[in-house]
């Protein structure tokens, strides 16, 4: 591996076709990683790893829907068959259709417990023994603002951000004894499909005009990624949260 200690690396990515997974994705491979994109649009990861190879990078798609276990393991299995390890898991992959509770819209708040929570606990159910096996590896969770800081109509994505820094930091204490990192991010307004998730016209509406007015690309969750992954394996870089300049939540 080359100095960036992310050249050669195996980096399986959930949620990769499009916003920050698509971003992430592209912004390693460019550096050497090697990466296994998981997302339910297969058409679109299959267009970004032709892509990819076409430019002398190694990328592998796999159809994948987090809130199904066996496609979670079925990614992870894909990773090491084709590399024999895996190195950085990113746990992306997440839904974010507000409302408030009143409108009672239990679907949508048992879909964000399914992809946000449940997913990242799939994936890390599926990576863990190998890392543990290597006795190295680097799993990275994605929280949000909302994961710092709850808003009206957005209670239930916010409680699903909130566990998942729970869980990261429980996990972080966990796997000590297996050299295993781990960093949660927390993004504010960056211009993804997330907005797009909302299912009640008018929430949707609000939504889209505060990110036209204040998101900032996904490379800034791309580069605080390999600022994590790039440090050096006794520096665990636990937390980090990041908005845009303009943003005031």
């Amino acid at each position: 591996m080359s100095d960036n200690n992310i050249d050669g690396k195996v980096v399986v990515i959930t949620g990769a076709s499009s916003g920050l997974g698509e971003a992430t994705a592209r912004h390693l491979v460019a550096q050497g990683a090697r990466v296994v994109l998981g997302a339910r649009r297969i058409d679109r990861l299959q267009a970004m790893v032709e892509e990819m190879k076409a430019n002398g990078g190694q990328a592998i798609a796999v159809e994948t829907d987090v809130s199904d276990k066996a496609q979670v393991q079925h990614l992870v299995d894909t990773a090491i068959t084709a590399f024999g390890r895996i190195d950085v898991l990113i746990n992306n992959a997440g839904l974010m259709p507000h409302s408030p509770l009143e409108r009672l819209k239990v679907d949508d708040w048992d879909r964000m417990i399914d992809v946000n929570l449940k997913g990242v606990l799939y994936g890390i159910a599926a990576v863990l023994p190998h890392m543990q096996r290597q006795k190295s590896g680097h799993i990275i969770n994605v929280s949000s603002v909302a994961g710092h800081k709850v808003s009206p109509n957005g209670a239930v994505y916010a409680a699903t951000k909130h566990a998942v820094r729970a869980l990261s930091e429980g996990l972080r204490q966990e796997v000590k004894p297996w050299n295993i990192r781990t960093t949660v991010i927390s993004p504010g307004a960056v211009a993804t499909e997330l907005p797009g998730s909302a299912t009640e016209p008018d929430i949707a509406d609000g939504m889209k005009a505060f990110y036209d007015a204040t998101a900032i690309p996904a490379d800034s969750f791309a580069r605080c990624v390999a600022f994590a992954l790039s440090q050096p394996d006794d520096m665990d870089v636990n937390e980090i949260l990041f908005r845009p300049t303009r943003q005031a939540y």
